[in-house]
């Protein structure tokens, strides 16, 4: 397995309410209100000054004002998985544990969950959890662009997600035989993750790892120019992303691999 091999694993796949008023609560108008003369009992007493109000306000849950004739304020919540979503996620989590699931069947429910365009401000956490070194994936099944086809992945491909370190690995395994692995940083922005790749570690057998830079040492963070996923649906079980490239992949949650 070369390093071009491996990295081509990577690039394949990446109210407030507003009450009404009633008739009781209406303005008073000085043409409709009958004015009466002040008791003269009193010589001393004054002529009362009316006022009349030009607009009300009530309290908006942020604590401002705002006026009671203004349209209410429209909440819009996030998209929430349909049903054909939920079961497409069903499909794919089956497929991970006994890939045995048509090809088909795949393609079709990874089309779902794509357009689904599910909320993903939980994704990242999700995805790399909350402390280093964070968690690790495995591939699952790779899809051609445009979901033209696909196959579920030969060998064992495992990356790994850092969110409170940025980092990002990924790694092909051979057993015994050794591994190849990528490690490097990302960058988040809503689904999109990109990715620079720093360094390659290569373990044959028994003997020590080499680690070779990649001379990717600079700080500049990573945008869509470099290598990204976009993703479509992220659970404590089964990822769905995209790769720059245009394919699509899935992966399954797993233990870190110890080599």
């Amino acid at each position: 397995m070369t390093a071009a091999m491996a990295s081509h694993t990577v690039t394949a796949v990446s109210s407030s309410l507003i009450m009404p008023l009633n008739s009781s609560q209406s303005f008073l108008r000085p043409s409709n209100l009958p004015l009466q003369s002040p008791p003269q009992s009193n010589p001393t007493h004054r002529n009362p000054i009316l006022k009349f109000p030009t607009t009300r306000t009530r309290a908006t849950v942020d604590g401002g004002e705002q006026s009671a004739t203004a349209a209410p304020v429209l909440v819009q919540e996030p998209p929430q998985p349909t049903k054909e979503v939920e079961e497409s996620v069903k499909l794919l989590k089956k497929a991970s544990k006994t890939r045995r699931v048509a090809k088909e069947e795949v393609l079709s429910a990874l089309s779902v969950i794509e357009k689904g365009k599910l909320d993903p401000s939980g994704f990242l956490n999700t995805l790399g959890g909350t402390e280093s070194p964070g968690r690790t994936w495995m591939l699952i099944f790779t899809a051609e662009k445009e979901l033209k086809g696909g196959r579920y992945f030969p060998i064992t491909a495992v990356q790994r997600f850092d969110a409170a370190g940025k980092r990002i690995e990924n790694g092909v395994y051979f057993g015994s035989f050794g591994c190849l692995t990528f490690e490097g940083r990302f960058s988040w922005k809503k689904r999109i993750l990109a990715f620079i790749f720093e360094s390659i570690r290569i373990k044959i057998g028994p003997l020590k790892t080499l680690e070779i830079g990649l001379g990717q040492k600079d700080d500049r963070e990573p945008s869509t120019k470099d290598p990204f996923f976009i993703w479509f649906y992220i659970d404590e079980e089964l990822a769905v992303g995209r790769g720059k490239s245009g394919g699509t992949a899935f992966w399954c949650r797993c233990r870190r691999v110890i080599t």
